[in-house]
């Protein structure tokens, strides 16, 4: 085994599971519920943002019983590391939003300064309203600049990964949600 592997094994052994693999499925199945019942009648643009929210995308997709326009953004804080640094966008959203109902969707509401960044940044573009899903929101204890319209669970102050949330860039792959030790 790599030394990389041997580091992605203890880091994996040495955290706390917080959610497991069926508990985090049902919680993507409620918020599919959730966002039917909002927006099936508004043929949205839905934006997935990249890359962390890649697993919880492909889960919801395909139990959202209604038209949509599929299409996906990348922004990120964070370059493989857990401190969150300056907004870059590798991917922007389209034209295509202009005058459109459009739902984002996020693995985590951390402290709400990129998906606030993400929202005034499509109803700059025109978007006729913007909803955000997102899998994960932290309890930072604060205030935050935006709040989700579709909450998956609530997740303590602590670094979290799994399901498409990362720990130093590993373990998107997995199918529940843990926590680095404090």
């Amino acid at each position: 085994m790599s030394k990389g592997a041997e580091e992605a094994k203890r880091l994996l052994e040495e955290a706390d599971e917080l959610f497991s693999a069926q508990e985090v499925r049902a919680a993507v199945q409620r918020m599919a519920g959730e966002i039917t019942g909002r927006l099936k009648d508004e043929f949205p643009v839905v934006l997935s943002v990249m890359g962390g929210a890649a697993v919880f995308t492909g889960q919801l997709l395909p139990q959202l019983p209604f038209a949509l326009e599929f299409g996906a953004i990348e922004v990120t804080r964070y370059n493989n590391d857990i401190q969150g640094r300056e907004i870059t966008w590798r991917l922007a959203p389209r034209d295509n939003v202009r005058d459109r109902v459009v739902l984002v969707i996020d693995d985590i509401l951390d402290e709400g300064i990129t998906l606030a960044a993400i929202h005034k940044r499509l109803r700059g573009m025109g978007a006729r309203q913007v909803y955000s899903a997102v899998f994960a929101d932290k309890d930072i204890g604060r205030p935050k600049p935006v709040a989700a319209d579709f909450i998956g669970i609530k997740v303590p102050n602590r670094y979290v990964f799994g399901f498409g949330m990362d720990a130093y860039g590993l373990w998107r792959n997995l199918p529940a949600i843990y926590a680095l030790k404090n």
